[in-house]
């Protein structure tokens, strides 16, 4: 009877083990956003400059509970069969319609689903049972693959997530149902974290297209545990019982096989939410007849200004039904040429119709975010363009992609592409650290207008005195600070200064820029740099990637060039 007992517990345990986690498909199966009132709250309508605008709040029906979601709607007054788009918006964000697409005569509509937070008067409002849907921790926090008690869920629905998706179905029902609206030609748009919600928003049927801001997937479990796809030994640590259920049922990567709506994807390579190189692995999986697309800015974080055009051209080809000519995807390799040197080698499209092929490179760090990119020259041989890619080792990784625009203006990426050249043939390394940071020029750095300053020195001048100007250039080996080492930089400015220099975002000093009507030069030792957190100094430039100018508050960075960065003993 024991023996019996014990087979029959095991073999509970192994269909237990067994039973699967729902597909996406399989977890909205039943849920219908259409059901229920509305119970319209208007809360504020206009119409000026010729636009109406409508704010209000409308109810959402979830796992049984009633959320009252507040929404804002704009469309050119008078309009009829207008196209509708649903806009969502980022991590502690707020409902915000796309103001140019309503001017180019589309129906927008945007929600708030980030909760309460701060003193703002208007916010979706979430029952106590589904409290977890305020983003804020403050208020309660997200609920991911711990609930807020900070126990394993044991049902994808527990999620914030879940509710989130939800939400946007609902109020994608709500614009369908505006007078305004032409409810066969809906698309949506999702910024940082709305670029996340999209993936299950990009499974709904009624939605033409969507274009995904960020937010491609492969955060939970791969980035927060640092499981880059390149790591060397690449090693899976074991995934709690949570994290098995939202990998299967509720990340973005797990929607790839259901999704129905032509897919843009627009990313920073840098961006630490985006998941650059696994995150276009999933395109790779899509159904077959789903268009999709994606473009990756080069050293971008959270900025698409020189892509995010795409998304106009893609919506009006795929919800609209507008005659745009979209370019199919290139192809692209690293190989070694005659003498051992690895390139990338980029066969577009339409070759006829490119503008300009930029080829990028980067080597060795496996973490996604923290590369630092290379412009390389592409060279025309053909139909193909070339861009050399020196290597410092050759049984390091070497990564390079390439943006191809076109005479549309349409910007198509490559394939993110991976090597190590030892593993190529009988490569060659060429490449060779140097102490002269600025030697390449500037194109590392952010928000900056490359110039020549007096005496016919090479520099830059900062553009945006808020954000400030910075490179992540000192990630790459080559760059790295030798050990003992200082960080030296000319300067001029003919109106004094104080900017704050800061070095692996946690460590900074002021720096008083003194006039001068000629060139000056500032040395800085690690130890000149203080820890906001421990309030230690710093102990050495060796191991920091990247670093940052900002003015301090009353002082305008823009009035100060820079140049002739490099290392000193």
């Amino acid at each position: 009877m024991q023996h019996l007992f014990l087979f029959l517990i095991a073999s509970f345990a192994t269909l237990h083990a067994a039973k699967p986690f729902p597909t996406p498909a399989a977890l909205w199966k039943d849920y219908d956003p259409n059901q229920g009132a509305f119970k319209e709250e208007i809360v504020k309508q206009e119409t000026r400059d010729g636009i109406f605008s409508r704010d209000s709040y409308i109810s959402a029906y979830v796992l049984g509970e009633e959320v009252r979601v507040y929404c804002r709607f704009k469309v050119k007054a008078g309009a009829a069969k207008a196209p509708g788009l649903l806009v969502v918006h980022g991590w502690m964000g707020a409902a915000e319609p796309d103001r140019k697409f309503v001017e180019d005569g589309w129906a927008v509509m945007a929600h708030d689903y980030c909760g309460k937070t701060g003193t703002r008067p208007h916010f979706t409002k979430y029952p106590e049972k589904l409290r977890h849907g305020n983003m804020d921790r403050t208020v309660a926090g997200p609920a991911r693959a711990q609930d807020l008690d900070g126990k394993q869920i044991t049902d994808p629905k527990q999620t914030s997530d879940y509710l989130w998706y939800a939400i946007q179905r609902r109020v994608l029902s709500y614009l369908e149902q505006q007078k305004e609206v032409d409810r066969t030609r809906l698309g949506a748009t999702g910024y940082s974290y709305g670029g996340t919600l999209m993936w299950n928003l990009a499974t709904d049927p009624r939605v033409k297209a969507v274009a995904a801001y960020f937010g491609i997937g492969y955060n939970d479990y791969y980035r927060d545990k640092q499981v880059w796809l390149y790591n060397v030994p690449y090693v899976e640590p074991p995934k709690s019982s949570g994290e098995e259920i939202i990998l299967a049922s509720i990340v973005p990567e797990a929607h790839v096989p259901f999704i129905t709506a032509a897919t843009l994807f627009l990313n920073g390579s840098n961006d630490h939410h985006g998941g650059h190189e696994r995150g276009l692995e999933s395109f790779k999986m899509f159904p077959k007849g789903v268009p999709w697309s994606f473009a990756i800015q080069a050293r971008g974080h959270h900025d698409t200004e020189k892509i995010g055009h795409n998304t106009k051209f893609w919506l009006e080809k795929h919800v609209l039904g507008t005659d745009v000519v979209w370019p199919e995807h290139p192809n692209s390799e690293i190989r070694l040429d005659a003498d051992g040197v690895p390139e990338l080698v980029i066969t577009p499209a339409s070759p006829d119709s490119v503008r300009k092929v930029e080829i990028f490179y980067a080597l060795k760090n496996p973490c996604s975010f923290a590369r630092a990119w290379r412009d390389t020259p592409s060279v025309r041989q053909g139909p193909q363009w070339v861009g050399k890619m020196p290597v410092l080792h050759v049984n390091d990784y070497v990564f390079g992609y390439a943006n191809i625009t076109y005479d549309t203006t349409i910007v198509r990426s490559t394939d993110f592409n991976a090597a190590i050249p030892a593993k190529l043939g009988k490569a060659v390394a060429t490449d060779k650290p140097s102490s002269d940071l600025s030697g390449s020029g500037y194109s590392a750095w952010s928000n900056i207008a490359e110039l020549e300053g007096p005496r016919g020195i090479q520099g830059f001048r900062s553009t945006n005195n808020g954000r400030g100007s910075g490179t992540e250039q000192l990630h790459d080996p080559k760059w790295q600070a030798p050990a003992g080492s200082r960080l030296s930089f000319k300067f001029y400015c003919t109106e004094p200064q104080t900017v704050v220099l800061t070095a692996a975002d946690h460590n900074s000093v002021e720096l008083e820029i003194t006039a001068s009507d000629h060139w000056q030069e500032m040395t800085i030792g690690p130890e000149r740099l203080i820890n906001r957190f421990n309030q230690k100094p710093m102990s050495n430039w060796s191991s920091v990637g990247k670093i940052h100018f900002l003015p301090k508050p009353g002082s305008d960075l823009s009035k100060v060039i820079f140049a002739g960065f490099k290392w000193v003993p």
